[in-house]
């Protein structure tokens, strides 16, 4: 299969970036009063487009990464589409003043918060899901009545080239423009002084996104990652826990920033467990998976995240990590089996980096205070997976933990969750997104008092003994 749209990418220079950007000016300040009907419209041109184009990002999708096309579907298609959607059904809801009541200052005024585009804004998207995490957040943008500019990931060209003909069939560069490119592209844009930049990818570029950002006070959204941990105590439905965590992981075959990273599982169950996993496996991918290379099952990236990922799993074996299945290798393909490791030694590398493949730990353990302590003593992750019929221990893991989101008895589908903040915490990222806050996201909340009756007349100068006493009145009463 092979994307129709041409691979060959765009000859992008610092000038044609910065007159990209200022012919978007006018066209902001004009979007202020961009009405819903208007802003409907856009979105629902949008969604249209992307139902267009299919079946070339089904085939793009195959062909940057082999991804099966259900999986297109369902990772990359369908929540783009609930995104438009709900935005089509609530904006107006969204973008209705609000009104506060006022405080015991603010007697004689009237007070409410007025949502606002922030103006020009950038969105920075990475290759897993690149349609999903590019035009999910346009949808936000769309949404609040921003121009953008978006930076597609170099790593997957076809599915870019598709994004990058559904906008500009869709929309007026003067609005809406992608730029395809390596990271000088990408410099080049963040040396610009956007209203907001919208940036998914690693923590480590995600500081220097931050780093840039700072230069120009520009305010940021970062959607990062993390080593994203699952824990599994005695009393869990195992063969239900091994079904949706293996889904979860190896969806994307493990290129995913909320799959689980590793599992902690009970020692009293970990063998079961274990069972229950390999048997899920091999129902899901086959029994011999380097002679079948399952058709359900995406590839790497690319040859630099085989390397990758294949180091990490060399240097744990090295260090007497055990294989209970998988560990097969086809660089010439860029795959890398669904593989379960045991008995990882604390100090192999895939203990400490994200992991971003189809490698998964399996750790035991015997008190949850040990497990506990171990989340708190790592960067706060993106997500958090605990399964348990203990309410007690949902309840601890749930309140002695941080991370951006979690799930009792599921994985990822947080992400799903319309009306739901989708978003990390510290290095796991800064901000959310999805409908309501994604539409906060790229909108300035302005904060409006309308005043009735002049009542601070008495506290204007000169000042007297009258003043200081209802200075007084006030310091008790407020």
């Amino acid at each position: 299969m092979n994307s129709p749209f041409s691979q060959e990418p765009l000859q992008v220079d610092t000038t044609t970036v910065q007159h990209a950007f200022a012919a978007q000016a006018a066209t902001a300040i004009r979007l202020r009063q961009s009405t819903k009907a208007e802003r409907i419209e856009k979105i629902k041109a949008l969604k249209a487009a992307l139902l267009t184009h299919q079946q070339e990002i089904i085939a793009a999708g195959f062909a940057d990464f082999g991804k099966p096309a259900t999986e297109v579907e369902l990772t990359e298609i369908l929540p783009v589409v609930a995104e438009a959607n709900d935005a089509i059904r609530k904006l107006g809801r969204w973008m209705k003043p609000k009104k506060v009541w006022p405080s015991r200052m603010m007697v004689g005024t009237t007070g409410y918060t007025q949502y606002e585009p922030k103006g020009r804004v950038l969105i920075i998207s990475p290759w897993n899901y690149p349609v999903n995490l590019t035009l999910g957040p346009l949808v936000s943008a769309i949404a609040a009545g921003n121009t953008a500019i978006i930076k597609t990931s170099e790593m997957t060209p076809h599915l870019s080239s598709v994004i990058t003909q559904i906008i500009k069939q869709t929309f007026d560069p003067s609005e809406i423009v992608v730029f395809e490119g390596d990271a000088s592209v990408a410099q080049a844009l963040l040396e610009l002084p956007f209203d907001h930049i919208f940036f998914t990818g690693s923590p480590t570029v995600g500081k220097i996104v931050m780093a840039a950002a700072a230069k120009n006070l520009t305010s940021v959204t970062l959607e990062l990652g993390g080593k994203s941990p699952t824990i599994i105590d005695e009393s869990a439905d195992l063969a239900v826990a091994a079904q949706n965590t293996l889904w979860a992981k190896y969806t994307n075959n493990g290129q995913t920033c909320i799959a689980p990273d590793h599992i902690y599982v009970h020692n009293k169950v970990k063998d079961k467990f274990l069972e229950h996993c390999v048997a899920t496996l091999e129902k899901t991918y086959g029994k011999n998976t380097l002679q079948i290379q399952s058709p359900d099952l995406a590839r790497i990236v690319n040859d630099r995240h085989v390397s990758r990922v294949k180091h990490l799993l060399d240097d744990a074996v090295t260090r007497g990590a055990k294989v209970v299945t998988g560990g097969q290798i086809d660089e010439t393909q860029r795959y890398i089996s669904p593989t379960i490791l045991d008995s990882i030694p604390q100090e192999a590398d895939i203990m400490r980096e994200e992991i971003f493949g189809p490698l998964l730990p399996i750790i035991g353990f015997d008190q949850l205070d040990n497990v506990i302590a171990k989340i708190n003593a790592d960067p706060k992750p993106l997500a958090l997976y605990v399964w348990s019929k203990n309410n007690d221990n949902i309840r601890k893991v749930l309140q002695q933990t941080s991370s951006g989101g979690a799930c009792v008895n599921h994985s990822v589908v947080q992400f799903l969750h319309g009306n739901l903040p989708f978003g990390g915490v510290n290095n796991s990222g800064i901000g959310s997104a999805h409908g309501y806050h994604g539409f906060l996201a790229f909108s300035h909340e302005r904060a409006i008092v309308r005043n009735w009756l002049m009542l601070a007349k008495m506290f204007f100068p000169p000042y007297t003994e009258l003043t200081r006493k209802l200075i007084a009145l006030f310091i008790k009463t407020v």
